[in-house]
């Protein structure tokens, strides 16, 4: 089986630290997985993705030209990476900060208030993008959750005291997955 996303928003919204987490979490389960970044010159505020293959064969390329699955934490994300989702696809979306229903009815579609959740259910806005990340091994089953959470307690050395913000975060984007299903 072969899972590939691509997770994209602004700098600053943690879409390289989930993309991270997602492959290091592939590793840990023993699947095959590469990682590949892109974004601008900017730290925040600037365009940010990062395209994640998960599989348990070798994986030929690390390019993605049409993923199962997108991420979009903002409109821009939304608008330039929809119309490259597989038919029959997983599009995430950030109703936060995304203003528009998915253009296309072709695809699964998961809608996550997750900076409104972040900061109303978790305490703190950076928690979005786990809620997002939970989301998609929610629907996708790419990654445990088990070793999703060992693989950000792994990332987190030195920084345990939002480990149990990060795990609830996964859970609460895992539920809102089931629910939309």
């Amino acid at each position: 089986m072969q899972y590939d996303v691509i997770i994209a928003g602004f700098g600053g919204q943690g879409v390289m630290l989930i993309g991270q987490l997602l492959s290091n979490a592939a590793m840990m389960q023993g699947s095959r997985t590469v990682w590949m970044p892109s974004y601008g010159p900017e730290m925040r505020g600037g365009t940010a993705n990062c395209t994640i293959i998960v599989s348990d064969e070798e994986i030929g390329s690390p390019v993605v030209p049409h993923p199962h699955a997108v991420i979009a934490m903002n409109r821009p994300s939304l608008d330039k990476f929809e119309p490259l989702l597989q038919p029959g696809g997983l599009l995430i979306i950030n109703a936060s900060l995304i203003d528009r229903k998915a253009a296309r009815d072709d695809v699964d579609v998961i809608y996550v208030d997750a900076n409104r959740l972040a900061e109303a259910e978790i305490g703190s806005a950076k928690s979005a993008n786990m809620i997002m990340l939970g989301a998609y091994i929610g629907r996708t089953g790419a990654a445990t959750p088990e070793i999703v959470k060992s693989a950000i307690a792994k990332k987190m050395v030195g920084k345990e005291k939002f480990l149990p913000a990060n795990e609830a975060a996964i859970d609460l984007g895992m539920k809102i997955a089931a629910e939309q299903a």
